[in-house]
C-alpha cells in the first residue's frame, strides 16, 4: 500500500464530507490508497461514509484521544508505506497529495513534508515556523507581542518567500506527510507516532522536532496546495478572559508546558 491517509474527526461533519469529496476529485486512481476516519467520539452520525468511499475505514473510539491520539489509533491500521495526516476542515486542491508523495519518494533524507495552506478566501496562512521560545506563546496571544513585534514575526517565519519550497522546523498538523518509518543509520526503522501527553496543540511540533532529532528534514511544499478552514480556537477571546473561563486555553498551556519540559529550554533551531 503506497499512502494511508488519516483524518480525526470530532463534530465536524459537514467539513468532513467536503475534505473526501475533495479527496475523491483529485486521487489518482492508479494510486494504492486507503482512508482512515477517526471519530474521536463525537457523536456525528457517520455510518454512511462507507457506503460512498468503498476505500474507507471508519474507527469509532469509544472517548476523546485528543489529535494526538486519534491519529495513532489511525496509525495502528493504517498499511501505507507513506502517512498523509488532514484536519477535516481542509479540502484538497489537485494533485497536492501526489505532489507531497512524490516529494518523499525522490528525497530520501526527508522524513516530512507539508503544503502551502490557504484560508477559504484564498489568503496565505503561515503554517510553517521555528520552535519556540518558552516566552512565544505568550507574545503570540497579548499585547507583549506588538513590542516584541521582531521576534513574533520571525517565529511564524513571515518574511521568506512561501512560494520557494523550504526546510523548516516544524509545520502546522493541519495537512503533513510522513514516512511510516524512518530507517536509522545503523539500519534501525523508528516508526513515527504522535506523542499523546498532548492532547491538543503541540503535538505538530513535537512529531517535526523528532523526525529532525532522528536526522530527517521537514519540508515546507508549496508547490501542494491545501484550503484550510482554520480558526484558532485557544485564541478565540481576549488572554485575560480565555485564562479565566476557557477549557481550550488551558489545554494550550498545559501542551506548551509539556513540550518544554520534554524537549527543554535550550533553543534549538535547524
Amino acid at each position: 500500500m503506497d499512502l494511508s491517509i488519516i483524518i480525526v474527526n470530532y463534530k465536524s461533519r459537514a467539513k468532513l464530507l467536503n475534505c473526501l469529496a475533495s479527496l475523491a476529485a483529485t486521487l489518482s486512481g492508479d494510486l494504492q490508497k486507503e482512508i482512515i476516519v477517526v471519530d474521536n467520539a463525537s457523536g456525528d452520525d457517520l455510518s454512511d461514509l462507507a457506503a460512498q468511499y468503498p476505500d474507507l475505514q471508519l474507527v469509532i473510539s469509544a472517548s476523546n484521544l485528543g489529535m494526538g491520539g486519534g491519529n495513532n489509533l489511525g496509525l495502528d491500521i493504517a498499511s501505507g508505506d507513506y502517512i498523509l495526516v488532514l484536519n477535516p476542515d481542509t479540502v484538497v486542491k489537485p494533485a497536492a497529495v501526489s505532489i507531497l508523495l512524490d516529494y518523499l519518494k525522490n528525497n530520501p533524507q526527508v522524513g516530512l513534508v507539508g503544503p502551502k495552506l490557504l484560508y477559504p478566501d484564498g489568503s496565505l496562512q503561515y503554517s510553517c515556523s521555528r520552535f519556540p521560545e518558552f516566552f512565544m506563546p505568550i507574545l503570540r496571544r497579548t499585547f507583549l507581542g506588538e513590542y516584541f513585534k521582531a521576534s513574533r514575526d520571525s517565529f511564524m517565519m513571515t518574511g521568506f518567500n512561501h512560494q520557494e519550497i523550504k526546510e523548516v522546523d516544524w509545520l502546522m498538523g493541519s495537512c503533513l506527510m510522513f514516512r511510516r518509518h524512518l530507517i536509522l543509520p545503523d539500519g534501525f526503522h523508528f516508526s513515527l507516532r504522535f506523542d499523546e501527553r498532548y492532547f491538543m496543540y503541540f503535538e505538530d511540533t513535537d512529531i517535526c522536532r523528532t523526525v529532525w532529532t532522528k536526522g530527517f528534514k521537514v519540508v515546507y511544499n508549496p508547490q501542494a496546495v491545501i484550503i484550510h478552514d482554520h480558526r484558532r480556537e485557544s485564541a478565540r477571546h481576549p488572554w485575560y478572559i480565555a485564562l479565566l473561563r476557557d477549557r481550550i486555553t488551558w489545554i494550550h498551556i498545559i501542551s506548551w508546558l509539556k513540550y518544554f519540559k520534554k524537549w527543554g529550554f535550550k533553543s534549538y533551531h535547524i
